[in-house]
């Protein structure tokens, strides 16, 4: 058997302080440490898309292409990679085809060399366009296979669906565990059922918030894993990724050594842990190993989530409850995996099932959108008395949703004509119009007060 280096790919930019510090991270805490980071000779580092994007604006007075072009400076020679949502892009819903060519064309001409598409239905037709057009500008196009477990999401389900995204062009394929459910032996089957079927490199990426990733990754990697997530220790583990100097360490003696730098990464490591100390107001993550996840796979983020809405209605005792719920929402609407934007989709209607003392009897948009196919097609068929009795007449959407969107760009163009100081503008606002708006109208007054 022929062994080959392991690759790591850092997610201390993104998925890091997304997990731990609810993204807050700002890009002035990035660069000085990002020049050691160039350094170190990772497989590429994670800097973009997922919730940054949004919370840049939201809550940081910050322009994500700008934090994009800032990396790209220092970055010279490792591949910046991003996590984009398919036919959602950096959103919440479904945007048009021309939104996802504009998008996709700035990503990478400001920077960006390798994106992961997934789509939180492994729908395939939502990640379609993304990937074609993806591929048009030149980036690395990994595509994604949204880990689950479910009556319906067994290994053949997965082989299948690589497959599928091997012909939809995928440069190599990564298997998203954004719960932490996958066991050590399931991680080696997959990886190696991957490897010999579909023939495309295999990345893995697991959060730590079970306990088994670090050991799913000694597996995957004993599979023929090309690549695994790793994010520097100080934001590693809880519901982040397993640490990168833990995982270079452990390989060190064996046939699959990284060659990283112990040394490097232990200076880019007390670096992290001096910045972590200036968020400890988002400090959410938990550092705990979190059972409910192997009972009821739910991500660590949906738990905090159910926390504070819990809260805000004096309900915190209702909790196991609404834990209890999630799983038979969630099979109810076809058994989706959870990940945005259907973990929010299942936990809001699970809280409101448990709540109104009635299942069903208060329903979200989202939930009637998604029982009508707007998000596209469910894993497994939706339970038929459910859909009956939230969408009733409506006329169910068996295309691929997107096709439904009239073009976009224009608009936004129009919209945000008069606040517009660079192309990528109209994008943001396409994307997020309730949070880019107000982004611009302050930073272009904070521009004129800096020019008095």
């Amino acid at each position: 058997m022929s062994f080959q280096k392991v690759k790591i790919t850092d997610t201390t930019l993104r998925d890091g302080h997304q997990s731990l510090l609810a993204t807050r991270m700002k890009t002035v805490d990035m660069l000085p440490i990002a020049e050691l980071m160039e350094e170190v000779g990772f497989h590429s580092v994670e800097v973009w898309g997922g919730a940054t994007f949004d919370t840049c604006m939201r809550y940081l007075d910050e322009d994500p292409w700008q934090r994009l072009r800032d990396l790209k400076k220092v970055f010279k020679k490792t591949p910046l990679q991003m996590l984009l949502r398919g036919q959602n892009l950096v959103g919440y819903k479904h945007y048009a085809d021309d939104v996802v060519e504009e998008f996709i064309k700035y990503a990478v001409s400001n920077g960006i060399g390798i994106i992961r598409i997934f789509d939180a239905l492994n729908d395939v037709r939502n990640i379609q366009k993304s990937a074609e057009v993806a591929k048009k500008e030149g980036a690395h196009v990994q595509l994604t296979l949204s880990y689950t477990l479910s009556p319906v999401h067994n290994h053949n389900y997965f082989i299948e669906k690589g497959k599928e995204l091997k012909e939809l062009g995928a440069d190599s394929i990564a298997i998203k565990d954004m719960s932490g459910i996958i066991s050590p032996r399931g991680a080696y089957d997959l990886v190696k059922q991957l490897k010999e079927q579909v023939g495309l490199p295999v990345q893995m990426h697991c959060h730590y918030t079970s306990g088994m990733a670090s050991m799913v990754y000694l597996k995957a990697i004993e599979a023929g894993a090309d690549v695994v997530d790793t994010a520097m220790s100080p934001l590693a583990m809880g519901s982040s990724q397993p640490a990168t100097e833990t995982m270079v360490a452990a390989l060190a003696d064996m046939p699959y050594a990284t060659g990283l730098d112990l040394v490097k990464l232990s200076q880019i490591a007390d670096y992290f842990k001096e910045i972590r100390k200036n968020y400890t107001e988002f400090d959410i993550g938990s550092s705990t190993v979190d059972v409910n996840v192997l009972l009821y796979q739910i991500p660590g983020g949906m738990i905090s989530n159910f926390v504070s809405q819990l809260s805000q209605q004096n309900a915190l005792h209702r909790l196991p409850e609404v834990l209890a719920e999630v799983p038979k929402v969630r099979e109810d609407l076809g058994y989706p995996p959870l990940v945005t934007p259907t973990s929010q989709i299942v936990g809001t209607q699970a809280a409101m099932n448990v709540l109104a003392g009635e299942r069903y009897k208060v329903v979200t948009n989202e939930v009637r959108a998604y029982l009508r196919g707007m998000y596209g097609q469910s894993p497994a068929p939706v339970n038929e008395e459910v859909k009956r009795k939230v969408i009733r007449k409506q006329e169910p959407i068996t295309g691929r949703p997107a096709d439904l969107i009239e073009p976009q760009m224009d608009q936004a163009r129009s919209e945000i004509a008069d606040l517009m100081i660079q192309p990528e503008d109209a994008i943001s606002y396409a994307i997020l119009p309730a949070v880019a708006k107000p982004f611009f109208e302050k930073r272009n007054r904070v521009n004129r007060e800096t020019e008095k």
